[in-house]
């Protein structure tokens, strides 16, 4: 019975060991992962200074994007779950959404507004994909729909630039197209 004892109490041991050592290597690597975003935005943002006016804001704003990109994927990569994962798309499309508003500036009048709308409709889509993810697990299929009104509304503002039968015709597709008759 000894033997048993102490054979068990020398395995326990040994996976105990293995566990703090996987979840040190893992720390480590997460820490890394951010130094290195970090390094790379101040990199980024050094070359931006020579920029100008909103060329200058993009080049921050892209700067920003791959890092929080980058510290999100570390950090679902460290814990694992879910809702980290879940998260971590969140906040990459958030930030994506920011870059995007940026280049939207360029383009005057109903292009602009329409650029925004796309980037509105791209970001919901993104932040639908990382919630519908989650919530397949759980049978909960609503995200689906969510990303379906945005594609439509996105579609519905495309038509607005246009004028008269145009217009109508264009709405008219739009809503076949995602079934809104």
């Amino acid at each position: 019975m000894k033997k048993l004892f102490a054979m068990v109490l020398m395995c326990s041991m040994t996976w105990s060991a293995a566990v703090l050592a996987a979840s040190s290597a893992a720390s480590a690597t997460y820490k890394a992962a951010n130094e290195s975003a970090e390094n790379d935005y101040k990199t980024a943002s050094a070359k931006c200074s020579a920029m100008t006016d909103n060329s200058k804001d993009v080049c921050i704003a892209e700067a920003k994007a791959s890092a929080i990109q980058s510290k999100a994927n570390a950090k679902a990569e460290l814990t694992n779950t879910p809702a980290t994962r879940t998260s971590a798309a969140k906040e990459i499309a958030l930030a994506d959404y920011e870059v995007a508003k940026l280049l939207c500036a360029s383009p005057a009048g109903s292009d602009q507004d329409t650029c925004i709308e796309k980037a509105n409709a791209d970001k919901i889509i993104a932040i639908g994909n990382a919630s519908a993810n989650t919530k397949v697990s759980a049978g909960q299929p609503q995200a689906k729909s969510g990303k379906a009104d945005a594609r439509y509304q996105a579609a519905i503002e495309k038509c607005d630039a246009l004028v008269d039968a145009a217009k109508d015709m264009c709405i008219s597709a739009a809503k076949e197209k995602f079934n809104k008759m």
